[in-house]
């Protein structure tokens, strides 16, 4: 018995590739004119559907359609269509209303410009109404005249030629004055219109010929480029920072490739290029190079703004964005703070805080954040810092507790709305501040707890949320606390570690429970802001500081290596500082301004605005000052300075209390002694018990705080709450 033969195997049998792929790809595929089966024979090929994309197809590569938009940007939608019109006919309105104003001035500068083509055609026409091609045979004749005198017939040849040059000149002047004369008694005899135009029509040549390679009729609308940059400084400069190899020979070398540009981007030039293959640098390495960048574009580096284009924008590990400024960016007037005309603001928003170096405006979330900032003295850091604090002002549901190592006039005005306030370093203001920590734990255990038995309904994510705030009463927590190291240099050292620990875990924990923490500090080494504290800060803003090592202890350490340096920034740079957003994210931020009265004012009106709400808490409520100014009463400058520096002490040393004045306003009291200060006390009304107080067991001379309450109205103490 024999096998069976082995089937023939088909011929022609069509393999389908996108059964083959693990995700089908976009493709062109012809019409089908017939059902296609995977044992088709080969001779049905020409009528079955067939991927545009086979292998084996030598029309793929061309019948592959662009991945490119038909249409430019700003032609793709109605609107923007609409915007662009819109733009150019503000351009177009702007232009003629600068150059409008300027005709008197254009039309002086087009005479004179005729004046000198007048001289100039004058000057080219004269050679010929002077006959100058018979000037050259009359002298040549003159000069062999002279030679040979008694040649008659020479002489005679002389004689010709002058004649025939006086003849032809004669005609020549007589035809340019008649065609002067016809031209000024016609214009002289025309209409007014007429004469307009022929004079135009007579000037404009004249002005053409008059003018000069520098010369310009109209002025420059735009200023001129300060800083011109092209593709090959862009590559030498990169090329003498070490970021492109040099070329062997006469070659250039590796080179970018410009995704776009440069060009103009407002008052400077934009560019974003990618960095060759094979040489081994990436975007970063750029960054760290940017003052040489800057030194060979001969710009200096606070005009160079450059970032990394990551991969959700299109980008790579090799493509940069850089924006080259004409001039610092960061001087000029400073900007208004928007808050210091708003008359309300949802703390759940981003915070408005300044520009960057293009003018486009920075917001700068901060719930379920905590930030701190840093810098040099009078650099405007706690300007900055204050702008987030001003913010909540607006927000009634948002309760401040804050302090101030300093202890001066700078959070002051915040007496009329903070639930705590604590001012100085001195020893009732740390244990003041060591109670205001305990109270603010113990307030975020409660709510925790009480978020843990919320249903998932209200509460999805365990954290606060606004429905949560309103029905519940439980307001947004807002931790501001100004120069950090005054308080840690004056603790000892339990007390230190205690209040370290109470702030890592209010920055650590408290945002889920509503708590925003808003810290800041000088040069923060560890002795003053430990680097367990700075290390959880998730928002970081530095003014400017003395070296790259004081700009990693404030903005996080390798920050300046990756561009965000805030060494870089001068004396001149008051109110900008480098914003540090998370953990590749930075800009340089030209803070908003918002002045010391401005801050008063806002907190006066976040005081009505508590009121009206129910919202007024704490020592906000039992604010002196603030209860008398709302019952139209004046209580005297110095009882409510006295008040103030005695805020958390019920007796204090006439020397303390001096060097409090003193903190406190320094204007004003600088030049205090104790004699004075009885005498200002007693004319607003104060008696003293007793001239000495007794503090842990020594008796100096001094004031007992409820001999200066005395001396405020009684139905302003009621008002208040003491």
């Amino acid at each position: 018995m024999t096998e069976p033969a082995a089937e023939e195997p088909q011929m022609g049998t069509i393999h389908h590739l996108d059964a083959h792929r693990p995700t089908p790809p976009v493709t062109l595929v012809k019409a089908a004119t017939e059902a296609t089966t995977d044992t088709a024979p080969a001779a049905d090929d020409e009528t079955t559907g067939e991927a545009v994309d086979r292998a084996d197809n030598p029309l793929a590569d061309w019948l592959t359609v662009p991945d490119a938009p038909v249409l430019p940007a700003w032609a793709r939608s109605v609107e923007s269509l609409k915007a662009n019109a819109a733009a150019l006919g503000r351009l177009a309105w702007w232009h003629t209303r600068y150059h409008g104003l300027r005709v008197p001035k254009y039309l002086m500068k087009t005479v004179l410009l005729a004046c000198r083509g007048f001289f100039r055609a004058a000057v080219g026409i004269w050679p010929t109404l002077s006959a100058r091609e018979h000037t050259a045979t009359v002298r040549a004749l003159r000069a062999q005249v002279k030679l040979r005198p008694e040649d008659v017939e020479l002489a005679a040849r002389h004689q010709a030629a002058h004649a025939a040059r006086t003849q032809t000149r004669r005609w020549r002047f007589g035809i340019a004055a008649v065609g002067v004369a016809a031209a000024a008694t016609g214009i002289a005899l025309a209409d007014p219109a007429l004469q307009a135009g022929m004079s135009a029509a007579v000037v404009a040549p004249l002005a053409y010929l008059g003018r000069g390679k520098e010369t310009r009729l109209l002025d420059q609308a735009a200023p001129p480029l300060k800083v011109d940059m092209s593709a090959q400084q862009l590559n030498d400069a990169l090329r003498a920072a070490g970021l492109l190899k040099p070329g062997k020979g006469d070659e250039d070398g590796p080179k970018v490739t410009c995704v776009m540009g440069p060009v103009r981007d407002g008052r400077g030039w934009a560019v974003v290029f990618d960095l060759p293959r094979g040489g081994g640098k990436t975007a970063s390495d750029v960054l760290a190079k940017r003052e040489v960048i800057a030194q060979e574009l001969g710009v200096d580096e606070i005009q160079v703004i450059m970032s990394r284009v990551r991969a959700a924008k299109g980008g790579n590990a090799g493509r940069v964005s850089m924006w080259v400024a004409d001039d610092d960016p960061y001087l000029g007037t400073p900007n208004p703070s928007p808050l210091e005309k708003a008359e309300r603001f949802s703390i759940w928003d981003a915070v408005p805080f300044g520009q960057d170096a293009r003018g486009t405006r920075i917001a700068v979330p901060v719930m379920w954040q905590s930030m701190f900032f840093g810098g040099l003295p009078r650099r405007g850091k706690t300007f900055s810092q204050r702008l987030l604090t001003a913010a909540g002002l607006l927000d009634p549901y948002v309760r401040h507790y804050v302090a101030d190592g300093k202890g001066g006039a700078d959070w002051m005005p915040m007496k009329a709305v903070a639930h705590r306030l604590v001012m100085g370093a001195e020893d009732d203001a740390i244990e003041a501040l060591k109670a205001m920590l305990a109270e603010l734990l113990a307030e975020m255990e409660r709510r925790f707890a009480l978020l843990r038995d919320l249903p998932t309904s209200l509460c999805p994510e365990g954290k606060l949320t606004p429905d949560i705030v309103a029905k519940y009463n439980l307001p947004v927590i807002f931790v501001t606390i100004d120069e950090l190291q005054e308080y840690f240099t004056a603790m000892e050292k339990d007390d230190r570690e205690q209040v370290i620990n109470d702030l890592c875990r209010i920055a650590r924990r408290g945002p889920a429970a509503g708590f925003i923490s808003n810290f800041a500090s000088q040069r923060p080494d560890a002795d003053s802001v430990p680097t367990k504290l700075r290390e959880i800060i998730t928002i970081r803003y530095s003014t400017q500081v003395v070296d790259r090592a004081s700009s990693d202890m404030v903005l996080g350490k390798g920050k300046a290596a990756q561009g965000a340096d805030a060494s870089v920034l001068s004396e001149e740079h008051k109110g900008v500082g480098v914003l540090v957003t998370g953990p590749a994210s930075y800009v340089t931020v030209r803070a908003d301004y918002l002045d010391g009265p401005a801050f008063a004012a806002l907190c006066r009106k976040g005081r009505t605005l508590r009121e009206a709400a129910g919202q007024l808490t704490g020592d906000a409520a039992g604010d002196v000052t603030a209860a008398a100014d709302a019952q139209g009463v004046t209580v005297p400058p110095i009882i409510s300075d006295v008040l103030e520096v005695m805020r958390h002490s019920p007796r204090m040393y006439t020397t303390d209390l001096l060097a409090g004045l003193v903190n406190l306003d320094e204007d004003v009291y600088d030049d205090f002694n104790a004699e004075q200060l009885a005498s200002e006390l007693e004319a607003a009304g104060v008696k003293r018990t007793s001239k000495q107080v007794k503090i842990n067991g020594k008796a100096l001379a001094g004031y007992q705080r409820r001999d200066i309450e005395d001396a405020v109205p009684a139905e302003i103490l009621l008002a208040a709450g003491r």
